[in-house]
């Protein structure tokens, strides 16, 4: 198998850290592939309409992209413990978790393009205001929240992905949170995560 790759994406990030956590790493080859919604990538078109990485190839069968729907596909393939609970409230406070963290992911995206990545004369401060209020009110509910959590598993993995690329864009931080950062700074001491550095920009 082939994923393509971002190393600046966090939705990216996430799956690889789950391929690291679920034991399959060595069976699928990374590609990093440049794009944006202003600098498309035509192979990353080609097997995903949204034109957004990342994607999963499989010999043989249809692409498979989305984190989301990605990481469901690969919890298939190993033998260890599922990192998606199949059943009960583990499984809804995993997906939920999730959830949030694609939230943050989103939010600081969105905030990014109200500050950087926009041309100035079009930014909207109001705008910009209502996301970085988003990343804030979640680090605050994540704070009470993250000490329920039990062992490693998907949610968490993308909560630890989102938040290592908030740090990496320099957004509003989660530092006030004493247990969401110490939970962070466990979580990032894992090795799928330090196998798996963001590094680079984008490029619009």
């Amino acid at each position: 198998m082939k994923l393509l790759y971002q190393t600046h994406s966090p939705y990216a990030r996430k799956v690889l850290v789950f391929l690291h956590e679920a034991g399959l790493a060595d069976r699928v080859a990374v590609a990093h592939h440049e794009t944006s919604p202003t600098n498309a990538n035509e192979e990353v078109f080609a097997h995903n309409p949204l034109g957004k990485v990342p994607v999963l190839l499989r010999p043989g069968l249809a692409p498979v992209f989305d984190s989301d729907v990605i990481c469901s596909y690969l919890d298939t393939l190993h033998g260890r413990p599922p990192l998606i609970p199949p059943t009960g409230e583990a499984r809804w406070r995993a997906l939920e978790l999730q959830a949030v963290a694609q939230g943050l992911a989103e939010a600081g995206i969105a905030v990014r393009w109200e500050s950087v990545r926009r041309p100035e004369h079009l930014r909207y401060p109001p705008l910009r205001a209502g996301h970085e209020k988003k990343l804030v009110e979640s680090y605050r509910w994540l704070d009470q929240m993250i000490a329920r959590a039990r062992d490693v598993d998907v949610g968490q993995i993308a909560l630890a992905t989102a938040l290592d690329w908030l740090e990496f864009r320099d957004l509003p931080s989660f530092r006030d949170c004493p247990r969401l950062s110490a939970w962070f700074d466990e979580f990032a001491g894992r090795p799928s995560m330090r196998a798996t550095p963001l590094s680079g920009d984008t490029h619009d």
